[in-house]
């Protein structure tokens, strides 16, 4: 996929520009690169997150869902086609049933969207990006800061909640999942033992 200027694009016709080696998001028209600069490529803390986020939630959501990685969403926002790529995605299958297998983009609003912060990215541009996928429907968002060592929640329905340590990420959507930024960290070897 090549990053378009000048031209706005169709949904189809973003879905129909060629692959490269990075990754694209649909916005107002724009293939828009998730990551504009080197310096934000993801480094070891943020794949050892997303390891240890799916290795949890995947254990988690067995017979419940699929947790993906980096799958575009088919979403609206602003009423405009909006594609982004979350790092890490959960959906029910009581919002897309087991049996849907396909290799395209997510159809449907996931229950669930984790962002982990790049380098180079801000704890801000995340909090903008989960106030878009919520009012794009989007039922929970997880900001991951590497750095702070927190997990942030943001829903529709109340304020951001940080946790940190050892305090178990609450939320009603996801009621039996028992998950602490601590364990998260440990699983990804960013703690000590």
């Amino acid at each position: 996929m090549v990053h378009t200027t000048g031209k706005s694009l169709t949904l189809d016709e973003f879905f129909a520009l060629p692959d490269d080696d990075k990754t694209y998001e649909f916005v107002n028209g724009q293939a828009v690169p998730k990551l504009l600069l080197s310096t934000m490529s993801p480094k070891f803390f943020h794949s050892a997150i997303t390891g240890a986020l799916f290795t949890l939630l995947s254990q988690w959501s067995q017979n419940r869902g699929r947790v993906c990685i980096e799958w575009a969403l088919l979403l609206r926002w602003q009423d405009k086609p909006w594609v982004p790529v979350p790092d890490l995605t959960y959906l029910s299958y009581d919002r897309l049933p087991k049996t849907w297998v396909k290799d395209e983009a997510c159809p449907v609003c996931p229950d669930l969207v984790i962002e982990i912060i790049s380098p180079g990215q801000t704890f801000g541009a995340m909090t903008e990006k989960s106030t878009n996928y919520l009012l794009a429907g989007i039922s929970c968002v997880w900001v991951v800061d590497s750095a702070a060592r927190s997990i942030t929640l943001f829903s529709p329905d109340s304020l951001p909640q940080t946790y940190r340590g050892d305090r178990a990420i609450a939320t009603p959507l996801l009621p039996t999942l028992t998950i602490t930024p601590n364990q998260v960290f440990q699983l990804a070897g960013l703690l000590d033992n």
